[in-house]
């Protein structure tokens, strides 16, 4: 036994060492094809040139930039995001050197091209991202063989074109599929349909057309789904009820017809819906009122008829509500008083006939109100004065009568008030004079509130029974106001005498907190404030910018010097104030003038908000929202600042300054023309919002004239005349004060 034992183990140990000896053999030379095929990933890395930045090309590729290998040094993930020249063509990467590759992005790139079909080859990919880059071309059918993928992400790429390729529906593990914003066009492949495990789709913003095909309801995962701006018709189908994990549908922007199917009432989770513009009819179906999450709904710009069904008032975290522009008929629903948590409600352009519910006074978060467009009767409910975050309240063109309540003056957030063309009587009530009003083609009499004249055009008030005032165009009031104006203007000065000695023998902390809530009126000249918080005095502008020092002056614009200033609330604003020389010079004297007529018309979130200014003889400024980036034109020169506003943030600028521009043109009671765009002009804050700014050149238009403008403007970006531009001269603040008080005495 014992020999026995003695020569197993022997047997047993030669055994191991052959078979180690075999093993080694056998191993070495995949060792070897390892070694190589790492070696081709890393020449393919440097034959694609996209490095061409990396001074030693020679080093280990494993530790360049974006490169992450595995322990025997394979790629895994390629992150490349070179923004700088040259532009880099995609196909310059040879795809099939890469078989471990996990991840691939090259989002926000300078890569171009076509996508080749090499790109199939990658077939252990999870992760593919080319967005806003320079893709064209066709989506090539081996993305089909990428069965792996989780995520693919080809947006904004505008020349990205062709039919979606059916092969996509072989991606059964993708989660995320983005294909929107490029020009992808043909029909929504129902292929799509069979990845069941998809979380969010997005095909906006391309050129597909044909029908949304019903196997999108089998993809039961589904919570983001964008169809929104394309060319889609037919109907929207039933099927669509199944995606019962939806929360977010948008299918604007198309030319859908039919009716709404009552399936979407089955969508729970739902919370925007957004199915605007597009050819939908019939009627709202009640089972909307099952969407108790919605917080987005809307169906503006439709053919949609019939009443708005009482289930509305079950949407109780509804915060925008827009059913404008469609063929609604029947009265406002009284319950629309429920939805409490509404910012945003528009019933503008439809049939709706009936009064204001009073119950509208119980949506105390909105801000914004439009009924314009319609056959609305009976007086404006007095409960509107209970919404005091209104900020624009749009009544027009409807066939309202009765008195403007009062109330309205409890409406401290306004800043957009439309009550024309329709039959309103009596007077108009005292106002905030800082809004911008219409109450044009009524039946109102008396006198307009002097702080309405001081800031409107003749025009607001236009075709009405008997308004009077000292505004160009309209007649003078009577005796009998002129001597109550008197009165209470000459009480008003005995006050301020009396108030002023009471508070000069005060001590100084006290004469100061007086003199913040005064407005000061010096030598004839004005100091105005609005749209603020009422304490800024000229004392205080003046001690925080140390009389003007050049420390805190921050450039120059068409006219003047720009002054950063923190005020004593610790809200900091931007002053333009013109030189003692330009003060001499008529034309900048005229530009000041304007520029002050111009921003205390119009109120809009892409124009620069003017708080305030100063005409006085010894000192004249203007007083701005301050915009911590300064001017487009500073941005774009600074190479750093200009990385950060890459082509999203530069086409929201475009975006902000068109939308400005269209408010200017098309929105005000008399067209505004700036004659003046250049990117100094446009003023950037410290998120990169777009503000429009230097009204100096800019001019209204009358629309009853022939109208014509002189050459102004900065060399290179002055616009083309045209014989139809008018020009239109403005009444400055200080002329209307003069005129009014050589009426009255």
């Amino acid at each position: 036994m014992e020999w026995y034992s003695i020569n197993t183990c022997r047997v047993l140990v030669v055994s191991v060492v052959l078979l180690s000896y075999n093993m080694l053999l056998i191993s070495s030379p995949a060792a070897a094809t390892t070694d190589a095929q790492v070696e081709a990933e890393a020449e393919a890395l440097r034959n694609s040139t996209w490095w061409w930045y990396m001074e030693n090309t020679t080093s280990d590729h494993c530790t360049w930039d974006g490169i992450t290998c595995n322990r025997e040094g394979h790629i895994i993930q390629i992150y490349f995001s070179d923004h700088y020249e040259p532009m880099i063509k995609l196909s310059q990467l040879k795809f099939s050197s890469f078989p471990s590759l996990l991840r691939l992005n090259l989002s926000q790139s300078s890569i171009y091209g076509r996508i080749p079909d090499e790109i199939g080859t990658l077939t252990k990919l999870t992760y593919l991202s080319i967005s806003d880059c320079g893709l064209d071309g066709e989506l090539p059918v081996s993305l089909g063989n990428l069965t792996l993928l989780e995520e693919l992400d080809l947006s904004f790429n505008y020349n990205l074109s062709g039919a979606i390729p059916s092969s996509l529906g072989y991606l059964k593990n993708l989660i995320h599929l983005d294909l929107g914003s490029n020009s992808l066009s043909s029909v929504i492949p129902s292929s799509l349909g069979s990845l069941t495990n998809l979380e969010y789709l997005y095909l906006s913003s391309n050129r597909i057309n044909g029908s949304i095909p019903s196997e999108i309801g089998n993809l039961k995962n589904l919570i983001h789904l964008d169809l929104g701006s394309n060319s889609l018709s037919s109907v929207i189908p039933s099927s669509l009820g199944s995606l019962t994990n939806l929360e977010y549908l948008s299918l604007n922007f198309n030319q859908i017809k039919g009716s709404i199917p009552s399936e979407i009432g089955n969508l729970k989770s739902l919370i925007h819906l957004d199915l605007g513009f597009n050819s939908l009819s019939s009627v709202i179906p009640s089972s909307l009122g099952n969407l108790t999450n919605l917080e987005y709904l809307s169906l503006n710009f439709n053919e949609i008829n019939g009443s708005i069904p009482s289930e509305i008032e079950n949407l109780k975290n509804l915060i925008h509500l827009d059913l404008g522009s469609n063929s609604l008929s029947s009265v406002i629903p009284s319950s629309l008083g429920n939805l409490t948590n509404l910012v945003e409600l528009s019933l503008a352009w439809n049939s709706l006939v009936g009064a204001i519910p009073s119950s509208v006074g119980d949506l105390i978060n909105l801000t914004e109100f439009n009924i314009c467009g319609n056959q609305i009767r009976g007086c404006i409910p007095f409960e509107i004065g209970n919404l005091k975050n209104m900020a624009s309240l749009d009544l027009s063109n409807n066939l309202i009568n009765g008195e403007i309540p009062s109330q309205l003056q409890n409406l401290w957030s306004l800043e957009n008030l439309n009550l024309s063309r329709n039959k309103l009587s009596g007077g108009i009530p005292p106002m905030y004079g800082g809004i911008s009003i219409d109450l044009s083609y009524n039946d109102l009499e008396g006198h307009i509130p002097f702080e309405l004249q001081l800031k409107h055009s003749p025009e607001v008030f236009s075709h009405n029974k008997g308004l009077c005032g000292e505004i160009k165009g309209l007649p003078h009031c009577k005796r009998g106001h002129k001597t109550m104006l008197v009165t209470i203007i000459a009480i008003s000065s005995i006050l301020f005498l009396l108030f002023s000695v009471f508070s000069f023998l005060l001590p100084p902390w006290n004469m100061r907190q007086n003199q913040t809530k005064t407005p000061s009126i010096k030598n004839g000249d004005i100091f105005s404030i609005w749209n603020y918080d009422g304490k800024i005095a000229y004392e205080d502008i003046i001690e925080a910018t140390e009389d003007f020092d050049i420390k805190y002056c921050i450039g120059t614009g068409g006219y003047g010097s720009v002054y950063k200033a923190q005020l004593p609330t610790g809200n900091v604003v931007a002053l333009k104030k013109l030189h003692g020389w330009e003060r001499d010079e008529a034309t900048y004297l005229k530009s000041f003038q304007n520029e002050v007529q111009i921003l205390s018309k119009i109120q809009h979130r892409n124009i620069v908000k003017l708080h305030g200014y100063c005409l006085h003889k010894r000192c004249m400024f203007l007083i701005y929202k301050y915009m911590e980036r300064g001017s487009l034109f500073g941005v774009l020169s600074n190479e750093v600042e200009a990385l950060e506003l890459d082509w999203i943030k530069r086409v929201n600028v475009v975006k902000s300054i068109v939308h400005a521009l269209c408010y200017m043109h098309h929105d005000c009671t008399l067209p505004i023309i700036h004659r003046d765009i250049s990117s100094s002009n446009i003023l950037l804050d410290s998120k990169l919002d777009a503000f429009l700014s230097d009204f100096g050149t800019a001019r209204l238009l009358h629309h009853d004239s022939s109208n014509q403008t002189v050459l102004a403007g900065t060399y290179g970006y002055i616009a083309p005349g045209k014989y139809t531009i008018v020009f239109l001269s403005a009444f400055t603040l200080s002329i209307y004060l003069l005129n009014f008080w050589l009426f009255l005495f």
